[in-house]
Formats: C-alpha cells, structure tokens, sequence
C-alpha cells in the first residue's frame, strides 16, 4: 500500500517533489489559510494517512489525532511546535518533529536589523519622509543612538542566541551578558559572553534584551509587567522567539508609559492579531513573523522536513523528534 502523506498548506522548496519522487502519495490542501481544528478533523480522517505535514498555524490537538489514529508522524514545518499537543501525541506513541536546523543565522540577522531600526529610529524617519514631513537637514532630527558598545542582554543563548552575540560582539564591540538554563561555555569563550543567574540580573543591566528562547509552559509571559520594570527606561526589548513569551498586554502598557524606550517585535502574543494599540506606538518596530523569510533558510527547512519523513517511512526516527 502506497504510503500517504497530507500537507496542510503548499510549502516552498524542494519538499513536495523530493517525497512524490519517492514514490509517496501527496496530497496538498488547497488553501493558503491556515485551517481549523474542524476543518482538520474532516480533512486528515478522510482516508488512511500516515503523515501529516503540517504548519505553526495549525492546531494539532488530541481531537484532531484521535479523529485521524493511522497518522504516527506529526511533521512541523517550523522551528517552533507548540500548535501540536506534544503530551497527547507522546501518549498515542505518535512521533513528531520539526525543522530545526543550521539556518539560523536568518533569524539573527532579523534580530539585528530590529536592533538597529530602533537605535537609528530608521522606521520613524522613513515614515516622516513618505508623509512629505522633511524639509531639509537638522541637527535634531531624529536623533538616535548606537549599537556600538551597548550592553547587550540574551534571553537564550541557544544556535541563534550565540549567532547574534557572534555578530554583536565581533562587529559592535558590544559586551554580552545572558541567561539560559543551560550555560553555553562555546559562547562564554569565543564572544566574552558573561553568564547570569538570573533573567532579572540580566533586564536590569541590559541596553537591549533580546529574546531566543522556545514557547514552554514555563517561557509563557516569561517578560511580564513586573520583568519590564526592573529594564532601563532607555532600554529596548527585541522578540524573535515566540509572541506568548511576552505578555503583550503588559509590554503595551510599559511602552506607553516609557518604562522601557521601544521594541522590536517578529512575534506576537495573538498572532496575527496585534493587542490593542501596540500598532499606534511610534517606539517600536514590528514585522509580520519573517525573521526565517529567505530563500536559503525555506529550501533548507523544506529538505529537512522532507528527510523527516523519508527517515519515518525507512523505519527510522526521524532526525529532528521533539517527543523522544
């Protein structure tokens, strides 16, 4: 019997035609909305599938695996994989992975340009530009300031994590001080990077925190109203992790209030929609979820999710299993 896999949305690269060259019965919805818990029960238990390709924007829930029970691998097109009820799939031995890979120097340089928007306010200025505001040179005019010699604060000091105190270290002479679970001694060696206990050591004495850590139950409002007050006011906080890591809500509030200078943010705690005036606020930056957005780092979470599931279908676990 043909082995069949089911792709909840057409992705980029290779992926589709490497698995239908193998010989692998693909079926790709046709849509490029991301679908519903329901319209997922229907779709998956329409026949015997034994993979699901899916997206972040899917919810994977026990209803939509006990709906299709032939599906053993779960396969997430995405770093992150918090759509899909890692507990319920553990208890119904149902394997799944994600694309986690050697691509993410992407998302640091994503980090940077956030970084360096709000330390040039390059956002506000282009803005006053297309409004026909300027009228010629100023010596106060959108005055900023550097991202050379900052102290920079990490939230995570995981692949992307170290890739940004690479670049920050080696090219803004920043000094670096972070945070995680896990030392990092690679990074303590080659960046100077300075470990702290805790994350509040490094909100009080970072010029910008930026954050790197996955969304776990215990990362969920990880910076809330009480963490954004021990910042500097003249401090920005980046997020290209995951929007539920900050309580939003509260980081509108501390915006608006000046209790830190801005933020950048590729993430947010509703995507996609924004909390209530967070788009009004001139002090951030905000992108739509693109901090992976380049062709280099699509093919290669697409050969990687494709290797996924040839490794599935070839008796092996798959390379990048986040349910051991």
């Amino acid at each position: 019997m043909t082995q069949a896999i089911f792709v909840t949305r057409s992705i980029p690269g290779p992926a589709l035609e490497t698995l239908k060259a193998k010989g692998y019965d693909v079926t790709v919805r046709d849509s490029e909305t991301a679908p519903t818990e329901d319209e997922l029960v229907t779709l998956l238990s329409a026949k015997p599938y034994d993979v699901a390709l899916t997206l972040l924007t899917d919810p994977i829930t026990a209803r939509v695996m006990d709906a299709a029970p032939s599906i053993k691998l779960y396969t997430n097109f995405a770093i992150g994989f918090d759509n899909i009820d890692i507990d319920a799939a553990s208890q119904r031995s149902i394997a799944v992975s994600n694309t986690a890979g050697d691509y993410g120097y992407t998302v640091a340089e994503h980090t940077l340009a956030l970084m360096l928007s709000l330390t040039t306010r390059l956002v506000e200025a282009d803005a006053s530009v297309r409004r026909g505001e300027f009228t010629g040179w100023s010596p106060t005019h959108f005055v900023g300031t550097d991202l050379r010699g900052k102290v920079i604060g990490l939230i995570g000091m995981g692949r992307i994590g170290e890739r940004v105190a690479h670049h920050l270290s080696k090219g803004f002479d920043s000094r670096v001080i972070y945070y995680d679970t896990k030392r990092n001694e690679q990074a303590e060696k080659e960046h100077s990077a300075e470990y702290r206990e805790d994350i509040e050591s490094v909100l009080r004495d970072a010029d910008i925190v930026s954050i790197h850590v996955p969304l776990l139950p215990t990362t969920r409002h990880l910076i809330n109203a009480e963490r954004l007050g021990t910042m500097k006011p003249s401090a920005f906080l980046i997020n290209t992790s995951r929007g539920p890591v900050i309580d939003e809500v509260a980081l509108v509030e501390a915006l608006r209030s000046k209790i830190i200078a801005g933020a950048g943010l590729d993430v947010f705690e509703f995507e996609p929609k924004l909390s209530a005036g967070l788009a009004e606020l001139p002090n951030v930056v905000l992108t739509p979820h693109i901090a992976s957005a380049r062709t280099s780092a699509r093919d290669a979470m697409s050969r990687i999710v494709a290797e996924n599931i040839i490794d599935f279908f070839e008796g092996k676990a798959p390379r990048n299993i986040v349910n051991k």
